[in-house]
């Protein structure tokens, strides 16, 4: 079974949290830890639920340019459903790595980089199929595009003039042009040409044998005949043909001149074998970013010579070697490796039953009747036939129902649901439940305050909240409540306004108040008011207490 065979460079869905989505990673290695475990090393992706709103916005500024620049842009319009869904598609690409247990492992998954020639709708149609086209720094919070963009469309084809008419001046800049280096239809015969060629290694190979430094390189005949047979010794050949307009013996005098044979070495010939181990040192650590190669190992090569040397390079038998060597490796790593991971079909097993271990989400079902959803009391709504509808879909038929959402809210969802949402970060349909992001399109009057990490999660107050799996459980719920002030409170904040003043004292609980001068001056002015204190049947220096 393939979804039960996880190797290097596979996407996967890892588990972390049984109410929280899968996340998704790319394993790199697989590595066996001294308590005889298996971790993971893998490459973090993030879902636009785990970035900010601001660098949403960002992304689908981007998605829009994108789709203005297609000369044929997309025909049919989206739905609002379509929309939705693609946006649980999306994944953002970042740096960092990761190590996490190989048993979290929950099943495959394929991520690809987006291709602007192909329809964004087509990821719909594919079952666990993911997309990236930004790549997001978590530590800089930024979103920056990819460098392995696939250069296709019509940005990035040659403009074809128009052919010029017989007898038409060309006015073109010929300095601007191409350099014409061979003609075809030369008066030479392949035979002429290929003969012309065997006396230029032969050359080759003589200049070789009168260089003091070629001949320790290449001690033996062999080694200096096929260093002779290069590319550089043939273009030279060929060269000195077209300059010499295809005349044989004028260029056969050119070849071996006055003051010896010509001497002809490409890169790998003007290499050091010192040279040529740092190289392949700085190509283990940096890949092929040449750039660092030349300023940390290698400054006094020029960047152009390094890169023909690293073409030149690839076609030799020691690159073939180094590239078996390590596939040996990696293979005998992965053996190692698997002997010690649990069986895969086993977590084919715990992905269709949902783990064995029991789900906090899961609703039980007690004596043919629903449990309470979320905590929810015995005056929560149930709708006929057992329950409340599926947030997502709004069937009332599941062989499971799993509490989503906000405690307060009563969301449940069904089987297919819940899988969804585990493997994609959403609902199929937008629900009142989630966020703002995943209804409607971002406003700019938003703030960045929600941290969408894979932290743990915390109120304003910085109490750690219990993930019931929405994006919008990070909020705190609260019971809602009403202060009805009595009409004696009322009256008790109009009193003494000249000596103290409530508000601003709420606003300064460290700072005394004169208690002496409040009972002093409330006292006077209420006991002329007579009819008001029986009324109130009470002390009026008691008004006090009631501030």
């Amino acid at each position: 079974c393939n979804q039960c065979v996880f190797a290097v460079a596979d996407y996967v869905f890892f588990e972390n949290s049984s109410s929280n989505p899968y996340l998704i990673r790319r394993i790199e290695e697989l590595n066996k830890t001294a308590s005889g475990n298996v971790e993971a090393k893998v490459v973090c992706f993030y879902r636009r639920r785990d970035i900010s709103h601001s660098l949403i916005q960002l992304a689908d500024k981007h998605a829009k340019e994108l789709e203005e620049e297609k000369e044929n842009p997309t025909e049919t319009e989206l739905t609002e459903k379509q929309k939705h869904q693609l946006r649980h598609r999306e994944l953002f690409l970042s740096r960092q790595y990761e190590s996490l247990p190989a048993t979290h492992i929950r099943g495959k998954c394929s991520v690809a980089l987006l291709n602007e020639t192909e329809a964004v709708l087509s990821y719909l149609d594919k079952e666990d199929t993911f997309f990236y086209s930004l790549v997001y720094d978590p530590t800089q919070k930024t979103l920056l595009a990819d460098k392995g963009e696939i250069r296709v469309g019509p940005r990035f084809q040659a403009d074809v003039p128009e052919m010029l008419q017989e007898g038409e001046a060309d006015d073109r800049d010929q300095a601007k042009l191409e350099e014409k280096l061979w003609d075809p239809e030369c008066p030479l015969t392949n035979k002429q040409i290929d003969q012309f060629l065997v006396v230029a290694r032969a050359v080759g190979t003589f200049a070789r044998a009168l260089d003091c430094s070629s001949s320790v390189r290449q001690p033996s005949l062999h080694m200096s005949a096929a260093a002779a047979s290069r590319d550089i010794t043939l273009f030279h050949a060929m060269d000195t043909l077209h300059r010499h307009n295809y005349d044989l013996s004028s260029a056969l005098s050119v070849l071996v001149p006055a003051g010896g044979p010509v001497l002809c070495r490409d890169e790998m010939e003007e290499w050091s074998a010192s040279e040529a181990a740092m190289f392949e040192e700085a190509l283990e650590k940096y890949g092929k970013d040449f750039n660092d190669i030349r300023q940390d190992f290698l400054p006094w090569k020029s960047l152009t010579s390094i890169i023909e040397y690293y073409y030149m390079w690839k076609t030799t038998d020691r690159y073939v070697q180094q590239k078996r060597l390590k596939a040996a490796e990696a293979e005998s790593k992965l053996k190692q490796t698997a002997a010690v991971i649990p069986p895969f079909k086993l977590l084919l097993l715990l992905l269709l039953s949902d783990s064995n271990k029991p789900n906090p989400n899961q609703i039980s079902m007690t004596n043919g009747k629903m449990a309470t959803v979320n905590g929810a009391g015995p005056g929560a709504y149930h709708a006929a036939g057992g329950g409340r509808a599926c947030e997502s879909c709004y069937t009332m038929q599941s062989a499971q129902w799993y509490s989503w959402g906000p405690p307060n809210m009563q969301c449940r969802l069904c089987v297919s649901c819940w899988m969804y949402w585990k493997k994609y970060g959403g609902l199929k349909m937008p629900s009142r439940a989630e966020g703002p992001e995943e209804r409607t399109s971002p406003s700019p009057a938003s703030n960045e305050s929600r941290s969408r990490g894979h932290a743990p999660r915390q109120s304003n107050h910085m109490v750690p909240m219990r993930n019931s799996g929405s994006p919008k459980s990070s909020m705190k719920t609260k019971q809602a409540f009403l202060l009805q002030a009595t009409r004696l409170t009322k009256l008790a904040r109009h009193m003494c306004r000249d000596i103290i003043r409530l508000r601003r004292a709420a606003r300064r609980p460290f700072v005394p108040i004169n208690c002496g001068a409040i009972k002093a001056e409330s006292g006077s002015p209420i006991r002329s008011a007579g009819p008001v204190g029986h009324t109130l049947g009470i002390p009026f220096t008691q008004l006090y207490f009631l501030f």
